[in-house]
């Protein structure tokens, strides 16, 4: 019996300290759990969210760099000598088109047409409020405060979900904001020129219609090594100030209400062909119509920014982006030699490392001029330096399936649809191509 006891007593004594043992460790794993889960709530919040994800994105980006180092973009296989100017003879497009309207077939001037009445010292409209633009969001970030100022109600997320389904994709054309625009906000009218002066952005705010423009950004840290800091950035005005020399607007990634000098957006904008967007009320279209004049006719539009490009060539020839403008402006015309002429010189002088992630008229022009070659030099770089990029993904597919690689071609077409389920030109692309096989 007391054997019986003492064994009894020392298995329980056995069996408390093996359960004792186990405790710690049921417990530490309870606790991992919990963390866990916590973080996985925390993340979730969305200031913690964009935070974490632009710094994983930079490390994403930056880790690709170091691996696979990112130089200059490549030059054209031919080089130029930048010794004169090119000036291509005015269009034949362009002249028909705007010999079929009732506007004037007067040669575009770059300088300003003077207003009627003279300009308010200052303005200030109302500031929607403002939103802080999600990774890589600026444009649909942008677009929702401009719609705001309307009375929309939603934000950039509703329009990312159009735009860019694919959360790392990088880029929103213009095209696709104005896309938008027509087919989800039908109660606004939206158009967007290019070629655009100063002067006619302050017509515009004075009208009491802001204006969106895009251009130039350059980053605070580099996202790989040898990065050149430069991207693309849209920019709400809603005001200036005469006294000041400064425009007012609502910037996504900065904050509200921020001032920029006369002289610094322009040159910040001129890099993007000085685009602007213009949404404004339907009974407002007589104003936007008075204020663009002949503008209102694209044709018209395009052959003027063309003038403005050969000017600034001819005024520096060391200029890229006056060469790109140039080549981008010819592009719209389909007069694509000249146009790879005028991207061969651009390229030459050296262009910014991220170009190609906002701008596709090289692509355009080297295929339709038939140089294979160059277009799949100029993806390939595109691709390495925004790998997500559609735009990229669609033109290097063409130009396989020009060479006769199918496969390929057939390749990219898919992985466009994948970053961008909605890219109807993939999409196109792809049931084209099929229906030759």
């Amino acid at each position: 019996m007391e054997l019986n006891q003492a064994f009894t007593f020392k298995k329980n004594a056995s069996d408390r300290i093996a359960a004792m043992r186990k405790r710690p460790k049921t417990g530490v794993f309870l606790g991992v759990l919990l963390l866990v889960g916590l973080l996985v709530i925390v993340y979730h919040f969305p200031a913690v969210r964009q935070r974490l994800d632009w710094r994983l994105d930079f490390a994403m980006a930056y880790a690709r760099g170091v691996f696979d180092p990112i130089d200059a973009p490549p030059t054209p296989a031919n080089a130029p000598q930048i010794t004169s100017v090119f000036l291509p003879t005015s269009s034949p497009t362009a002249t028909a088109s705007l010999q079929q309207t009732s506007t004037p077939t007067v040669i575009a001037s770059p300088t300003p047409t003077p207003t009627a009445t003279p300009l308010p010292v200052s303005i200030s409209l109302p500031a929607p409020k403002w939103e802080r633009q999600d990774i890589n969001n600026c444009g649909p970030a942008s677009l929702a405060m401009y719609l705001r100022f309307y009375g929309w109600e939603g934000d950039q997320h509703d329009i990312a979900s159009l735009l860019k389904p694919y959360r790392e994709d990088r880029n929103v054309n213009v095209e696709e904001l104005d896309y938008f625009v027509r087919t989800r906000v039908g109660w606004l009218n939206v158009q967007y020129r290019v070629g655009g002066d100063l002067a006619l952005l302050k017509q515009f705010l004075a009208a009491g219609i802001p204006v969106m423009i895009e251009e130039s950004f350059y980053f605070e840290e580099p996202f790989w090594p040898n990065d050149d800091l430069w991207a693309a950035h849209y920019f709400l005005l809603t005001g200036y100030d005469e006294q000041a020399q400064k425009f007012i607007g609502q910037d996504s990634f900065y904050g509200a209400n921020r001032e920029i000098e006369y002289a610094s957006l322009d040159e910040y904008w001129k890099s993007f062909n000085r685009v602007y967007i213009l949404i404004y009320l339907p009974h407002q279209e007589a104003t936007v119509k008075s204020i663009l004049g002949a503008h209102w006719d694209m044709a018209y539009n395009r052959q003027h920014a063309l003038e403005v490009a050969q000017q600034e060539v001819q005024e520096n020839p060391q200029d890229a982006f006056a060469w790109f403008n140039l080549g981008t402006n010819l592009v719209f015309f389909e007069r694509y030699i000249e146009a790879t002429d005028a991207y061969d010189r651009a390229r030459a002088i050296g262009l910014p490392q991220r170009m190609f992630r906002y701008q596709f008229g090289p692509f355009i022009a080297y295929f339709h001029a038939g140089l294979m070659d160059e277009v799949l030099a100029l993806t390939e770089y595109a691709l390495k330096i925004t790998p997500t990029s559609e735009e990229a993904m669609l033109w290097r597919g063409w130009a396989f399936y020009r060479k006769g690689n199918l496969a390929e071609a057939l390749s990219y077409f898919h992985q466009a649809l994948e970053m961008n389920p909605n890219y109807i030109d993939a999409q196109y692309a792809l049931d084209f191509v099929e229906s030759q096989g």
